[in-house]
């Protein structure tokens, strides 16, 4: 009985220095709290560099339009987390989350990361908004950043299900992000993109049907199978007739694609590529080569050629003809004028003969 008394005693001593340290330490931090001032405020921005839609001013000049920014050589203790980070989430549309603490030394750290906007939409009904990774509309700002733009028939539905799983397709294709300047959706849905490079447009047909969570990966084959078959059309095509041969250009049907040529006169000034005959659409089956309308055009050419120099060839040939037939027709006149002064002549000679014997 004697041990398990001197257990508990040792126990309980235990339990009472504990909570005498515990009330001591924060007695002493709340003192120190009160008398410390903020004499710091970082902020820092997470992706800065990648995104550039949120920087430390803007963090800043929103905190001091909602009357949280921490005053520099006031009481730490004014200072407000909780309120910090709601006015961030709330006020600035570009911010993902954000966190602030403070430390002892008077230091108050504010973090933010920033949403990740993926295409910008500016629809034929006047809205001009982004759509973020997480599929959700963002407030357009007086920011800029290099993205697609989206525009045509497009309704906020749209363009969380359909043009913000395209845009972060599209964005992490390296050449596809080189190569696509903009979407546009037609009103039965089929969407054009406009290339960076060349003077024409592209006809995709329209996306997949929506499948919620999966429809992400529909819209990565259906991208890969439209993209893979234009980049070889640039490569065996446009290489070889000129980018600006095409106004149009179709790639909506399987095993083909549809080119509508452009206006000859326009074609003529923007590239060095044969004249356009008419604005008939070609049709060219995949994996054709393209230089064949090139050499058709160049046969055509070759063809005219050819009949002008025969059209001028025949004309020599009646010029000639005429010519040979006047210096006949004067060598005839000239040899009929010689033969009549011979036979008077002759003539001449016979009478004369003839008057000297009858003399």
């Amino acid at each position: 009985m004697k041990k398990n008394w001197s257990k508990i005693l040792f126990i309980a001593s235990d339990v009472i220095l504990a909570v005498y340290l515990l009330f001591a330490f924060t007695t002493v931090s709340k003192k120190s709290s009160a008398t410390t001032v903020c004499s710091k405020v970082d902020i820092r921005i997470a992706d800065e560099m990648t995104n550039g839609f949120l920087d430390a001013a803007t963090v800043k000049h929103n905190l001091q339009k909602a009357g949280c920014y921490p005053v520099i050589n006031k009481p730490l203790t004014d200072v407000n987390t909780r309120s910090i980070e709601e006015a961030l989430m709330l006020r600035t549309p570009f911010v993902k989350t954000a966190e602030c603490y403070k430390t002892e030394g008077g230091n108050v750290y504010i973090t933010v990361t920033q949403r990740m906007p993926v295409i910008r939409i500016k629809a034929e009904n006047g809205d001009d908004y982004y759509v973020d990774d997480n599929d959700r509309v963002m407030k357009s700002s007086s920011y800029t950043s290099d993205l697609i733009i989206a525009t045509g028939n497009i309704n906020r539905q749209y363009a969380t299900r359909y043009l913000s799983p395209l845009g972060k397709v599209i964005m992490g294709n390296e050449l596809w992000k080189n190569i696509i300047e903009q979407v546009n959706i037609l009103p039965d849905r089929s969407v054009e993109i406009v290339p960076r490079v060349g003077d024409h447009i592209v006809c995709l047909g329209p996306l997949p049907a929506y499948k919620g969570k999966n429809g992400e990966k529909e819209i990565q084959e259906f991208m890969a199978r439209k993209m893979g078959r234009l980049v070889k059309f640039y490569k065996y095509g446009l290489n070889n007739v000129g980018w600006n041969k095409y106004s149009y250009i179709d790639i909506q049907f399987d095993n083909q694609i549809i080119c509508r040529k452009r206006d000859a006169a326009l074609h003529a000034s923007s590239t060095p590529a044969p004249p356009v005959a008419n604005n008939e659409p070609a049709a060219l089956s995949e994996g054709e080569n393209t230089a064949a309308p090139a050499a058709a055009d160049s046969q055509t050419d070759s063809g005219k050629k050819t009949d002008e120099k025969k059209e001028k060839a025949d004309s020599n040939t009646r010029t000639n003809k005429a010519e040979s037939k006047k210096a006949s027709k004067a060598e005839g006149k000239k040899t009929s004028d010689k033969e009549s002064k011979n036979t008077s002549k002759k003539e001449s000679k016979k009478a004369s003969k003839k008057e000297s014997k009858k003399q």
